[in-house]
């Protein structure tokens, strides 16, 4: 295929940026996605509507990352059956990923617009009436979230990060027309936000799988043929079980934080909103690096090229250290500035700058330890991920978060958070020496 891409081969730096750079383009993109809902809501409806998208948005989340996780197992078989050039097994498996996805997203969507109002009690949401509205709404475009990360995980095993990028482009453009028309337009607040995202969230699913549709041949991908098989289920489960459970814990974790948060009123729970986003975004530049790193640790592993696949693990981690500590000065200088496009509100401006402030300082904590974890994924050693992110997550940032929050109110929530992911790096580093990622997988 033309956007196919064999990772085992030339230079390491040149093929991982250039196989990166479309996934940091496509996360920059789904940054965009979310963060235009909360400029819109925070300039056209209100405070109560940013609150209420941001705790929607939490769950959203932690089910998106469900989502991400799970298909992520499918995506590392997908890349070591592709560096070790077993076709027959890379399509059994690429069936087996999308017929799983969609049904384990039919599941979850029903059940999600059924559970939105406990959910939302549970959390505390300040304005509870509208994020129940934002929420079961969205819920329905579930199906499509966890569908489309199963095809992005398909054409990424194969090294193509083109055509998602493609996807996602189409459906933020989308999204932002869509949003301006039902809050502008037709006035539907909250409601109409939450149609838009989840009618881009079906346009992104249909343009993927037409392209997989278009190159059956090349991906198996026949209804003669599609089925679930046993053994390359089993396999993507025990991959991806213990991303979703890593995914998952982390939020989790970051829900309680949101609970702590909303006892301080809307104005601070709007602030978070309004920070999530601009932190989210500036992560978006690791995290993508750290996928991009995953995939190539992957497919080398499964060609049994052992020192380059360490060598991807260290020239990733050079370049998301130096991006992390351009943008923690970049958001420590103009956190008002970049604030103030979310909202005209002085008291939810002056929250978000102080969550801002504090927590970007842990992006230097971020850009090593998913690094390590890339090298774990690819390797397929993704319980190990899971005991890291538990180790970051639960032991640290919920237990600082609830002791620091007697002793300094909502900034020792914040500093608690900053702290936390500095606790998996020397899991990294001790997970590297040992040596285990050299053995096979596959």
């Amino acid at each position: 295929m033309a956007h196919d891409l064999d990772l085992t081969q030339g230079s390491v730096r040149k093929q991982l940026i250039r196989y990166a750079l479309p996934l940091v383009t496509t996360s920059v993109m789904q940054g965009l996605y979310s963060i235009i809902d909360i400029i819109i809501a925070g300039q056209f409806v209100g405070k109560e509507a940013v609150s209420a998208i941001n705790n929607s948005s939490q769950i959203m989340g932690l089910l998106t990352q469900i989502a991400i996780g799970f298909t992520l197992g499918g995506n590392i078989l997908i890349g070591q059956y592709f560096g070790s050039r077993d076709e027959e097994g890379r399509k059994q498996a690429t069936g087996t990923l999308f017929l799983l996805s969609m049904v384990l997203g039919a599941v979850i969507s029903v059940w999600l617009y059924f559970s939105s109002e406990s959910l939302l009690t549970l959390l505390g949401a300040p304005s509870l009436k509208d994020a129940v509205i934002y929420l079961e709404i969205c819920s329905a475009g579930y199906a499509f979230i966890l569908g489309y990360n199963g095809l992005s995980a398909i054409l990424r095993g194969v090294g193509n990060s083109k055509v998602p990028l493609r996807c996602i482009t189409v459906a933020t453009v989308l999204n932002i027309i869509l949003d301006l028309f039902f809050v502008l337009v037709l006035h539907k607040g909250v409601e109409g936000m939450a149609l838009a995202t989840v009618a881009a969230q079906i346009v992104s699913y249909i343009m993927a799988l037409l392209y997989l549709i278009k190159a059956k041949e090349y991906f198996g991908f026949h209804l003669a043929t599609l089925r679930i098989r046993a053994d390359k289920c089993k396999k993507i489960c025990q991959l991806g079980v213990p991303c979703m459970l890593q995914w998952t814990i982390a939020s989790l974790s970051w829900l309680v934080v949101t609970y702590f948060i909303n006892q301080y009123g809307v104005d601070v729970s709007a602030g978070n909103g309004i920070s999530i986003k601009i932190k989210d975004f500036c992560q978006l530049f690791i995290s993508a690096m750290s996928s991009g790193a995953s995939t190539m640790i992957a497919q080398t592993l499964g060609a049994q090229m052992y020192d380059r696949a360490k060598e991807v693990m260290y020239e990733a981690m050079k370049i998301t250290v130096g991006l992390a500590l351009i943008i923690i000065v970049i958001v420590e200088l103009a956190a008002p500035l970049i604030t103030s496009a979310f909202t005209s509100d002085v008291s939810v401006a002056d929250a978000a700058v102080l969550n801002l402030r504090i927590e970007i300082i842990g992006q230097a904590f971020y850009a090593s330890f998913l690094i390590y974890h890339s090298l774990m994924t690819g390797a397929g050693h993704t319980w190990i991920v899971m005991g890291s992110s538990f180790v970051n997550c639960i032991l640290f940032r919920v237990v600082l978060v609830i002791i620091l929050n007697q002793y300094f109110g909502i900034m020792g929530v914040y500093l608690g958070c900053m702290i936390a992911p500095s606790s998996s790096i020397p899991i990294g580093w001790i997970y590297t020496k040992s040596n285990i990622w050299r053995r096979k997988i596959v």
